[in-house]
């Protein structure tokens, strides 16, 4: 098996966790065989938006095909 590892950035108005699970669900839903992911990062985007926003950074894990 050979795994392949992406960042992908889940942004959300409300929490980390709600961005956490932007992140994840952005990532089962555009790649297969989705394996795990790791939180790298989490920040909140404070200049340029109207309230906060939180952002996770993680690292996504995927099989590839054979």
């Amino acid at each position: 098996m050979v795994f392949k590892k992406i960042t992908l950035i889940g942004r959300s108005p409300d929490s980390f966790d709600d961005a956490v699970d932007d992140a994840i669900d952005r990532a089962t839903d555009t790649l297969d065989r989705v394996k795990w992911l790791e939180v790298e990062e989490l920040g909140v985007e404070i200049a340029g938006v109207e309230n906060r926003e939180y952002q996770a950074e993680v690292e996504v894990a995927f099989e590839l095909e054979e």
